[in-house]
């Protein structure tokens, strides 16, 4: 069993990233109770706190750019974008463009600036008529390149039900509608890969998604996915990415290519990892106790290897390292699955419950990093190798935090 330094942080984490394997470790957080105020901190990989600095607004996760910056969203609405280098210095700030009722979805950085999502409504409870949601592209000076609208109109799901008063409390199908309040995705709701933007947008009301494709240059859109309850997604190849369904009787996860059209489908849905020859991987995870969920991989002919059964439900999304081992906190422990499918227990917290969790970190020389709640949690001598250099070895694609490949 390998031994942890617990650092306390200022409040709930919200995401972890890092320029690379030597750290520093950027963690975003809230300023204790203070839910309005987001706290940066970077640590070295020993745990000692390089520096902290505050922004209001709620926090949300740092992005870590190609040349090692970190950048943030904060102020009010998550509107202003700001970028700092490894020492803490603010590098530049930017406010993108937008009208008074939207507020951030979602950011990822680009080479030569950011790519937004816009949710159409802040802090009120249905969405205007004519206001949308919309997903636009910036260049470094805040400048906007495109801006394409991501309308939801009249959704609705098989397995979606809505319950009648008037008739005693009949549980029915739910009849197609408009959504009453627009989300980003929680789960991956902004990718680019390479030529193509994959943006999901969620009726707040029901959980039912749609991802919009749009064109990277131009952001002309180019195919939007059938209603469904999305949850997690990853890049797979150069415009391709996995969307994963679970929910109202849904457990699947369908690739879809350049076009946006379904070219392969999968019966499970899973925490995804993708190694460095394409193989597919993951914990599965579904919203059911007691847990039914296994360890899968996704075999290219569609059909699903079933792996080790997994106890408990909440999940830190895993990390893969180049042995083929995937490594994820679950249960109060945490656990490696290695590339023949075999489990077994890394480090455990008897009794430990905390729901609230990081994405799980790989750094040099068989560290790792992951928070619960508060508490960031630094692993060494784990047994474990350098991450896997796939396209998305980790959640968000990598340690930088930031979901772009292919660029």
């Amino acid at each position: 069993m390998i031994g942890a330094r617990r650092i306390r942080m200022p409040g709930q984490v919200w995401g972890l990233a890092a320029p690379d394997a030597a750290g520093p470790v950027f963690v975003t957080s809230y300023a204790g109770k203070d839910l309005s105020t987001t706290v940066l901190a970077a640590l070295d990989v020993t745990g000692e706190v390089l520096w902290r600095r505050t922004f209001d607004g709620h926090p949300g996760r740092p992005r870590v750019s190609a040349d090692g910056s970190v950048w943030i969203a904060h102020g009010p609405t998550g509107a202003v974008l700001t970028e700092l280098d490894a020492t803490g210095s603010i590098l530049c700030s930017i406010a993108p463009p937008h009208e008074p009722h939207e507020s951030l979805g979602a950011f990822v950085v680009l080479p030569d600036g950011v790519c937004v999502s816009w949710l159409p409504a802040e802090g009120t409870p249905t969405v205007s008529k004519g206001r949308h949601a919309r997903i636009a592209r910036y260049e470094s000076n805040g400048t906007s390149r495109w801006s394409t609208p991501a309308v939801l109109d009249k959704l609705s799901f098989p397995g979606c039900v809505e319950i009648s008063v008037e008739t005693n409390g009949e549980v029915r199908p739910s009849k197609p509608s408009t959504p009453q309040s627009i989300e980003a995705s929680h789960w991956e709701p902004l990718l680019i890969s390479g030529h193509r933007v994959a943006a999901t947008f969620t009726d707040g009301g029901s959980g039912i998604a749609v991802t919009f494709f749009l064109d990277t240059a131009t952001g002309q859109l180019v195919a939007a996915s059938r209603p469904g309850p999305s949850h997690h997604k990853a890049i797979i190849g150069p415009g391709e990415f996995l969307i994963g369904s679970q929910g109202y009787g849904a457990f699947a996860t369908a690739r879809h290519d350049a076009t946006g059209v379904v070219v392969q489908e999968w019966p499970t849905h899973a925490m995804l990892l993708i190694d460095r020859q394409g193989a597919i991987r993951g914990p599965e995870y579904e919203n059911v106790l007691p847990t039914r969920s296994r360890f899968v991989g996704l075999a290219d002919d569609g059909t699903v290897r079933a792996g080790p059964a997994l106890s408990g439900f909440y999940t830190a999304y895993p990390a893969l390292d180049r042995d083929g081992t995937a490594v994820f906190w679950r249960d109060g422990r945490l656990l490696a699955v290695d590339a023949g499918f075999r489990m077994h227990e890394l480090f455990a917290l008897e009794g430990d419950k905390r729901a609230v969790m990081s994405r799980i970190l790989l750094l040099d020389q068989g560290q790792l990093a992951f928070a619960l709640h508060d508490e960031l949690f630094l692993l060494r001598s784990s047994g474990l190798g350098q991450l896997d250099s796939g396209v998305w070895p980790c959640a968000d694609g990598g340690l930088h935090g930031n979901p772009v490949a292919y660029q």
